[in-house]
């Protein structure tokens, strides 16, 4: 079953932290993603470079906007899908995810299943 894994992170946060720490964290979490590629679950993994637009309608037109989260200190940085076999397997990954122990850095993660044709 596909999961998606909607990462969470602090962009003040991450800004602030010693150069050091920051490649600490980045090497990390890229040693994650590279096991998980070579184990087969991995399906897709990528960063968000900016702040999400929102599309909504209002009085009967769509209206484009910065957000959807534009009050949040924290948002959506990045994302994972993986393909593993049971819920209990996505959420084993989720929670060896380097951010998670990095402080206050590492915001935090919403594990979502994704549907299958089976599911509609």
């Amino acid at each position: 079953m596909k999961y998606l894994m909607l990462i969470y992170g602090n962009e003040e946060i991450w800004g602030s932290l010693p150069d050091g720490d920051l490649t600490t964290l980045i090497g990390k979490v890229d040693a994650f993603t590279e096991a998980l590629r070579a184990s087969g679950e991995l399906v897709d993994v990528q960063g968000l470079v900016s702040r999400p637009r929102s599309v909504r309608i209002s009085a009967d037109v769509p209206v484009v906007t910065d957000g959807p989260y534009l009050e949040a200190k924290e948002y959506v940085g990045s994302y994972l899908v993986v393909d593993v076999e049971d819920e209990q397997r996505a959420l084993e990954i989720a929670r060896d995810y380097p951010g998670l122990r990095f402080g206050t850095a590492g915001g935090g993660l919403e594990i979502w299943p994704l549907m299958t044709g089976a599911d509609h």
